[in-house]
């Protein structure tokens, strides 16, 4: 689903950014998070932020909004909804073979270069959606693409 043209840009805000980005309509899906500046690798890039909230609103919230929602798993009892005080990491694609990897330290959500990402690249990080939950196609185009957002 490509960003409608009348659409604007989501919003980012760039405090909890540690290199600046811009949102622009992604080949992947929607909006796509890419890079002004060159990224060095082993960098923290993002934090994603959001609500917290318990498992079981989440899975109500899930029922009651099934496409684009911006739900993050933080461990067992805690997920983020970056649709409410999103940073605007939430935009962040999936991708099988992405330039970031997700780091969970002290019940914060961060999202840090796998390699070094070029000037104009988009952002992306592997969902990794669990086996046992409905399947999710992947359009990420990379060589590797395993067909589904969800692990298998």
């Amino acid at each position: 689903m490509p960003a409608r043209k009348s659409e604007p840009p989501p919003e980012i805000n760039q405090k909890h950014f540690y290199f600046k980005v811009v949102a622009k309509s992604s080949k992947i899906h929607r909006w796509g998070l890419y890079a002004v500046e060159d990224i060095p690798a082993r960098k923290k890039v993002m934090e994603y932020t959001g609500e917290r909230i318990s498992r079981r609103e989440t899975r109500r919230r899930a029922d009651e909004q099934p496409t684009l929602i911006y739900l993050f798993t933080l461990d067992n009892y805690w997920t983020l909804d970056g649709g409410v005080g999103g940073s605007g990491a939430e935009y962040a694609n999936h991708c099988c073979d992405p330039n970031m990897q997700t780091e969970i330290r002290k019940g914060r959500i961060f999202y840090a270069s796998r390699r070094a990402i070029a000037k104009g690249d988009e952002l992306t990080v592997d969902y990794r959606f669990a086996k046992n939950v409905d399947k999710v196609q992947c359009k990420c185009g990379a060589a590797i693409c395993r067909g589904t957002i969800n692990l298998l």
